[in-house]
């Protein structure tokens, strides 16, 4: 996400360090796509699942005449088994028996029947959202059992990790936005979750078995998340674990050893960590590789060689910029992912003055601040690019002003310091002369859009975790997406392939656009890329605006969205000054989705459960 993010690659912005962000926004940086559209958000001959390579048509099928009325007409079987009925196959397709998309059958001129969660007008399931997936044909006959461990003919057996209610480094960020959600919450809602999934997702046959497992030590304690990793891996001995610890490796380092995929595990790690681990640990969220690239390309052709004018300091107006890197650090991999950032910078022309990595620390990070901001001042930073954990630009912001230090705060796409829940408790003195990147989304009320709207339409009521589902929502919506297309033979390296199949996720302004695999969005030495969102926004900081936060409470302070919330990939930023602070265009919140991404509605189905 940032360099030495405490959320890190784990990204999900949010996603990784559960407590840390019980912001609905959350959601809608990648809910608002990752749930609805990782397979199927293309154009209709977007396949979207495996590749062709790893098709296993017969040789001695026929296609379906396009128009058939005969539904669910399959052009040839697998042998008929003892455990159930033949699984189709059809020419051309490039799934596996038994696995067909709403497009794939168009373009083969079939004529399925693809049940009551299909809108065929659409070829998407019936869920209010512009992006809703592509609709899968039910699954009949024989899914093959114990596929994978952690896998029966009925069950996957899911562990979640969930920090200590009472982690005192977690509730020393939390408590700055009075979050009470506690993990029985949390639990309710996440199966409550599973409930919407199973209704609108083919999961041939299967259902997730979700075991909670609440942390035995604190978020930065190694010996215990490593205990905790080897506790899950004998005793539990799951398909796959969904969250770790956000201040550690351990609890990732150890499940990978063990051939355990987990999705957003731990804090971020360079590049190759994800390869070399191929299939075993993933994200929803930013990279902080790919991260660096786009803050980098948008230092050198927004900022950079310009007068530092949205500075507080008269004296740094008319001053060209000189650059600063204040930033979390974790672990030997944050400082490796800092050395990228700071490589990256340099080979487009941009210095550092100065390099300031910070722990997180709540006993020490008063002192922290004070130390780093006079190092910054000494130096003669105009602009601080930051790359924080959501609560310590408090602290940093506070001290700055004590210290009569008034330069640019440049968001490196900070870990929810970009959130306006967090950003209300800065000093707004300071914080009225922010702006940088995002990979959040442009928000739209959560009433209107976003994990909190899809659960509230599909229950009827809040849920019990109503101020963290945003952040929890993203583990189900990436697996079921990736479970549809995978198939009956539910495997690590299937799992690992439809994720890779799918083409990248819809360009749009309310929601990221997310990819994995190798689809020429990185260089090479990026790819084949583990790591969700792609893209990113511009944002600037007006603490005169009036509005919700995450959490759905009016206040004053406001993120305001350059440009509507257009949103940039690797390459894409034309040279000039940034727009930050310029009202024209800039949006805070949508009161609905604009009207190209608007949705159609329906009524709620059954759940299965």
């Amino acid at each position: 996400m940032q360099p030495a993010s405490a959320g890190g690659d784990g990204g999900d912005t949010g996603a990784m360090l559960r407590r840390w962000g019980p912001v609905v926004a959350i959601g809608a940086v990648v809910v608002g796509v990752l749930a609805i559209v990782v397979f199927g958000g293309g154009d209709s001959g977007d396949t979207g699942g495996q590749a062709a390579s790893t098709a296993a048509p017969t040789s001695s099928t026929a296609t379906t005449e396009p128009g058939s009325t005969e539904p669910g007409t399959a052009v040839s079987t697998t042998p008929t088994t003892e455990t159930g009925p033949t699984i189709p196959t059809w020419e051309g397709s490039p799934y596996p028996p038994g696995v067909m998309s709403f497009e794939v059958a168009s373009d083969l001129g079939l004529s399925l029947d693809f049940g009551e969660r299909c809108d065929t007008e659409r070829g998407r399931v019936k869920v209010p959202d512009v992006f809703a997936p592509t609709c899968w044909l039910p699954f009949e006959g024989d899914n093959g059992g114990a596929t994978a461990p952690g896998v029966t003919a009925d069950t996957i057996r899911i562990a979640y990790y969930e920090s200590q209610d009472s982690d005192f480094i977690l509730q020393y960020l939390t408590d700055a936005i009075a979050d009470d959600d506690t993990n029985a919450d949390v639990t309710d809602t996440m199966e409550k979750l599973l409930q919407f999934y199973e209704t609108y997702y083919e999961t041939y046959g299967r259902r997730v078995e979700l075991i909670p497992v609440v942390a035995s030590g604190v978020v930065n304690d190694e010996v215990s998340a490593r205990a905790d990793a080897v506790r899950i891996a004998e005793e539990i001995k799951p398909f796959m674990v969904w969250n770790g610890p956000g201040l550690t490796n351990a609890f990732a380092d150890e499940l990978a050893a063990r051939g355990i995929p987990c999705i957003s595990c731990g804090p971020g790690q360079p590049a190759d960590y994800y390869i070399a681990n191929d299939g075993l640990s993933w994200t929803i969220g930013a990279g902080n590789a790919q991260t660096n690239l786009l803050v980098a390309e948008y230092v050198a052709e927004r900022l950079a060689g310009m007068p530092a004018s949205h500075a507080g300091d008269p004296d740094m107006v008319s001053t060209d910029r000189v650059f600063g890197l204040l930033y979390i650090s974790s672990s030997a991999a944050s400082e490796a992912v800092a050395d990228q950032l700071e490589a990256e910078l340099g080979r487009r022309g941009v210095e550092l003055a100065a390099r300031i990595p910070y722990a997180l620390d709540p006993f020490t990070i008063q002192e922290t601040a004070s130390n780093a901001i006079a190092k910054l001042k000494d130096a003669g930073v105009t602009s601080v690019i930051f790359a924080s954990d959501p609560i310590s630009p408090r602290d940093f912001t506070r001290e700055a002003t004590a210290q009569e230090y008034f330069p640019e705060w440049v968001l490196a796409d900070g870990f929810l310091s970009d959130t306006n829940a967090f950003a209300r408790t800065y000093d707004q003195d300071q914080w009225a002369h922010a702006f940088g990147l995002t990979s959040l989304a442009a928000p739209v009320r959560p009433e209107k859009a976003g994990a909190f709207h899809k659960y509230t339409w599909f229950h009827g009521e809040e849920p019990a975790a109503n101020d963290e589902i945003g952040v929890i929502d993203p583990f189900p919506a990436l697996f079921y997406a990736a479970l549809s297309a995978v198939g009956p033979d539910l495997t690590i390296e299937g799992f690992r392939d439809a994720l890779f199949a799918a083409a990248p996720t819809p360009r749009a302004i309310t929601a990221p656009s997310l990819s994995y695999g190798s689809h020429g969005r990185w260089p090479p030495d990026l790819e084949p890329d583990y790591l969700g969102v792609d893209d990113v926004t511009e944002i600037w900081w007006d603490p005169e605006a009036v509005g919700p936060d995450e959490l759905r409470r009016e206040g004053a302070g406001m993120y305001r969205w350059v440009d509507g919330g257009r949103r940039y990939l690797a390459g894409e930023f034309e040279a000039g000054p940034t727009r930050a602070f310029d009202p024209e265009g800039a949006i805070t919140i949508y009161d609905d989705r604009p009207p190209a991404e608007a949705s159609p509605d329906y009524e709620p189905l059954p759940s299965p459960r």
